[in-house]
Formats: structure tokens, C-alpha cells, sequence
């Protein structure tokens, strides 16, 4: 075996994840802002530390109710079809924003995956962690239907916003279904009635100081935190994991067959699955899981809770990055209402870097943000006139002052000395905004546009020394500098910008492996280094 491999194998494998889609629509642009891209840039960060693997997975939520139902209202189309046409589009905007996975679990396809959720589900019954409740649930008798999830809305019983069945968006609380105040079945409109249903439920009380302990260690940001804090307050309560439905995993357990299981509970094993999935070996290591806060109560109390009952040693999430709603137009972006701008249109108009750009620098962590069109021609404007401004002015010049070669000159001179030194404390900050524990894309694209306003800045106050009699020397002197800062941005930027990255590299004859963001990256190009003429657009194209 050769060291490569034994290194890779030996190392610490890193693991992130995020939340799986439901394939009922396209994904719109608030999807992109909340955990893909930004897992993303993660997972490129770790990658280019070269501290071990890293693997990013994430899975299709194919069996959510909210599949079937966009088939009825769709004039009768069968899940499957709504599933698979949307899996295919989900699949196909990651790829093309440049969202890489190491796994896609796709429940309805994968081998095994049947299986594997239901022996998770049967041993937590057989261990008594699951039981059977009797309990009211809505059911619709014009639609012989019971409602629950996206056959049910209503009024949440703890905040009073719009609610659909079983879990509300803006308060991130879990329901019964039958505690919704004013339901409709979302089929028809009637209002259903209260019939008796025994289905089967897991407690999360037994749990509650395990999960306590888990949010002590967990690195989790304060409105999660209270989410969890306050549900522990009021009681932890008993969570249906089952539901009278013919779209979904069957549940195992005799008695309860014609169920399916609740598909946020089929979402655990999930998770491990998508481990095992992109080549991870052995036990899983602790994830860092990128999710909106309305994915809150599932990440932060319901799988630790369930996969404290499966096995204990499974490790738990070290980080929680969580985002909060992306708006349009004042309204929350949202595939079953139709209200979003499609990511795959805008991806049509504009380029990858230009919407990651825009997109992490409007990522809605710790608050609300608003995308519009108008904000989006500012960012794409930004890139095309400071960062491709600045760019296309220094190889321009480098053509004409250095026959298109890099300098013999060194870098010198008391302005480098100072920029040296701001992009050395700069890009300290950068790492931690791209790292595990201080992670903020939005940030980090603010330290990258100081960065670029930076070398500007420079390139213009030392663009003077060409005036000077015997300032020519000095002048390559400083353009040797801006091709140092060139060369550093195309690793550090590559995370965020990955396209626009490398091709700033290969204009500069830099390896296009991926280099780690740090101070080392400002080096000067070799004397005679080729330097490309500038193709029009890097960042912006």
C-alpha cells in the first residue's frame, strides 16, 4: 500500500452535512443561500487544509407527504413522478452551482435503504423506546383521508402562526396535528374532524438529560439554543412516528404495517447512511450539519434522541450551522407556495460565482435576509468593476511594463510592508470565518472584498512610482506585489468563488490543486513566471 493511501485511510476523516430537499419543486434561490453552498465552501476550506478527508452528503427527501400533494394539486401526477422530475432538476442546479457531494442518498432508489430504516426503526420498538399511542387525529371524510403533515394546515398551537401538520416553520416547534387551532384539509378545504388513531410514538422525556448534555457540548448558535431550552422547560414531549399513509417506508412493526413511517424519524438513519454512502468506513465521525432553523427541533433534539436509543456510541454533530428564512419580496421563500425565484433560471442568466457570491454575501445566519434582483446586479457589478477591475488593470500592465512575465523585481518597500501585513491579519480572520467553529460565509466574502479593495488600493497609490525618473524598478516592484496578492486570492477565495479562483490560477501558471488559506499563499510568482493577458472577466464571467 502506498503512503498516499495509508495517509488518507489513517487520518480523521472530517464529515458534513446537509439537509436533504424535498423534491416537490424546483430548488429556489433561498435554498442555495441556507445550507448547500454554504456547506460547500466548508468542505472546500477542509479540503484544501489537507488535514484528512472530507466528505459533504446529502440525500433526496422523497418520502415527505408534501411530494404526493404537489402530484394531486398537479392534476393527478403520481408521487413517484413529482419525486424523480424534481430529484433530477435538485440534482442538477448543485451541480452546476458548484454544491459537490461526496453522497446523495436517494431513498426510493438506493438498494438497501428500505431496510436499513427499518430495522432502525424496529429496534428502537423491540427496546421499548417506541410505543403505541391512541390518540385524536384530524381525518378528512369527503377526502378519506387522515391528515397530517402537508394534507393538514392549521394555526400552531404554541405561536399561532399558519402551521401545516406535525411541525411549524416559524417557531420550529413540533405539533400533534390534532392541537392545530382552525384546521383545513389542504385537498379539499373542509375542516376535518377529530377521529381516534393508534399510532406509534417516541417519547423524548427518557432522553432529556442526555440531551441536555449533548447541547452543552454542541457548537450551536442562541436561537437554536432557546428553541431547545424551551421545549425542555415546557416537557419534552411524544413525537408520532407513524402515520395511516400509503406514501413512505412502511413500518415494520405487526399491527402497524399499513403505516409509514413519519419520514423526519426515516431521516436518522438516514444520515448514517449517507456516511456509509461516500465511502466512510467504520464508525461515523461527528458532523457538522448545515439546516435551516424550521430543520431545528429534528437535528437538535429528535435524531440525538433517537440515536442515543439506537447506539450509543454513535457520535453526535459537533457544530450545528444553521440559517434562518431567506425572503423575497417580505415572504419567505417557498417551493409549495410557489413564491421563490428558481435557482435554475437564475443559473441560466447568471454565472456560479457571480449568485455564491451574492448568495453568501446575503446568507441569512443570525438573521433575516431579502434577496432581489436589484441587490444581485450591485454584487454582480461589484465583482466585474473592483475585483475584475483590479485584475484586468494589473495584467494589462504586467504586458506592457514586463514582456507578459512576472517581475524579476522582488516585492519591497514600505506600502507592501503595510499591505503585507493587513492581508497577514486579514486573512487570519478569513480562516476563521471559513473554519468549523467560527464559520460565517457572510464574512467571509467581507474579507475578501477588503482584500480586493486592498491590492487595489495599492495598485493605485504605487502606480505613481512609474512617473519618477528612475521609478521603473520600483513600479515592477509593485506590480510583483499585486501578482502575490493575485496568486493568494485564488486560494483564498477559492472556497466561496471556486470557478473564478481557478481560472485567476491558471492565468497565473499556478497548479491547480487546491492551496490552504493562509499568510504562505502570498508568495511572489517566480521571475519569468508566463502571466496570461486578461480574457475580459474571471469573477464576474
Amino acid at each position: 500500500m502506498s503512503d498516499n493511501v495509508t495517509n488518507e485511510t489513517t487520518r480523521t476523516a472530517q464529515w458534513i452535512t446537509a439537509t436533504p430537499p424535498t423534491p416537490n419543486g424546483d430548488l429556489h434561490i433561498g435554498h442555495l443561500a441556507g445550507p448547500y453552498l454554504a456547506g460547500d465552501v466548508l468542505r472546500r476550506f477542509l479540503a484544501a487544509e489537507g488535514d484528512g478527508p472530507v466528505r459533504y452528503t446529502t440525500g433526496l427527501d422523497d418520502h415527505q407527504s408534501y411530494v404526493p400533494v404537489r402530484g394531486i394539486n398537479d392534476g393527478g401526477r403520481k408521487g413517484e413522478e413529482v419525486a424523480d422530475g424534481y430529484g433530477a432538476s435538485i440534482e442538477s442546479v448543485w451541480s452546476r452551482a458548484g454544491a459537490e457531494f461526496d453522497a446523495i442518498v436517494r431513498p426510493r432508489r438506493d438498494l438497501g435503504y428500505q431496510s436499513a430504516v427499518q430495522e432502525f426503526f424496529q429496534r428502537l420498538y423491540d427496546a421499548g423506546h417506541i410505543v403505541a399511542r391512541t390518540t385524536p387525529l384530524p381525518y378528512c371524510t369527503g377526502c378519506e383521508r387522515w391528515l397530517y403533515e402537508a394534507y393538514l394546515k392549521g394555526d400552531c398551537p404554541h405561536c399561532g402562526s399558519g402551521s401545516n401538520g406535525n411541525a411549524c416553520e416559524p417557531c420550529g416547534r413540533p405539533n400533534d396535528c390534532a392541537d392545530l387551532a382552525n384546521p383545513v384539509c389542504t385537498g379539499c378545504g373542509a375542516t376535518p374532524e377529530l377521529r381516534d388513531c393508534e399510532r406509534l410514538y417516541f417519547p423524548l422525556a427518557p432522553w432529556e438529560q442526555q440531551l441536555a448534555d449533548f447541547w452543552d457540548q454542541v457548537d450551536m448558535l442562541p436561537h437554536l439554543r432557546s428553541l431547545c431550552e424551551w421545549m425542555r422547560a415546557e416537557g419534552l414531549p411524544e413525537i408520532a412516528v407513524s402515520h395511516p399513509s400509503e406514501w413512505g417506508v412502511p413500518v415494520p412493526v405487526a399491527g402497524f404495517t399499513e403505516q409509514r413511517i413519519y419520514v423526519w424519524f426515516e431521516m436518522a438513519p438516514g444520515y448514517l447512511l449517507e456516511w456509509t454512502g461516500a465511502g466512510g468506513t467504520g464508525p461515523a465521525p461527528a458532523p457538522v450539519q448545515f439546516f435551516g432553523f424550521d430543520n431545528g427541533y429534528f437535528h437538535a433534539l429528535l435524531f440525538p434522541a433517537a440515536f442515543r436509543a439506537y447506539d450509543p456510541e454513535i457520535a453526535l454533530p459537533r457544530a450545528f450551522v444553521v440559517n434562518e428564512f431567506y425572503r423575497l419580496e417580505g415572504l419567505k421563500f417557498s417551493t409549495s407556495r410557489r413564491h421563490a425565484i428558481w435557482a435554475h433560471e437564475e443559473l441560466a442568466r447568471t454565472s456560479a460565482d457571480v449568485l455564491r457570491y451574492h448568495v453568501l454575501a446575503d446568507r441569512p445566519n443570525g438573521r433575516q435576509t431579502s434577496f432581489s434582483s436589484a441587490a444581485l446586479e450591485v454584487s454582480r457589478a461589484r465583482l466585474a468593476d473592483r475585483w475584475d477591475g483590479w485584475l484586468g488593470r494589473l495584467l494589462a500592465a504586467v504586458a506592457e511594463e514586463s514582456d507578459g512575465v512576472a517581475p524579476a523585481e522582488a516585492p519591497q518597500g514600505p506600502e507592501w510592508e503595510r499591505l503585507r501585513a493587513r492581508l497577514a491579519g486579514t486573512v487570519d480572520q478569513l480562516r476563521d470565518a471559513y473554519g468549523i467553529e467560527g464559520y460565517d460565509a457572510r464574512r467571509a466574502i467581507a474579507l475578501l472584498d477588503e482584500i480586493v479593495g486592498l491590492a487595489e488600493d495599492f495598485g493605485y497609490v504605487t502606480g505613481f512610482e512609474r512617473e519618477r525618473p528612475a521609478g521603473g524598478p520600483v513600479y515592477r516592484a509593485a506590480l510583483a506585489a499585486q501578482l502575490a496578492v493575485a496568486a493568494a486570492l485564488s486560494a483564498w477565495a477559492a472556497p466561496a468563488l471556486p470557478y473564478g479562483s481557478a481560472r485567476l490560477a491558471g492565468l497565473l501558471a499556478l497548479a491547480p490543486e487546491p492551496r490552504r488559506v493562509d499568510v504562505d499563499a502570498l508568495a511572489p510568482l517566480a521571475p519569468g513566471t508566463p502571466v496570461a493577458s486578461w480574457p475580459g472577466a474571471v469573477f464576474s464571467a
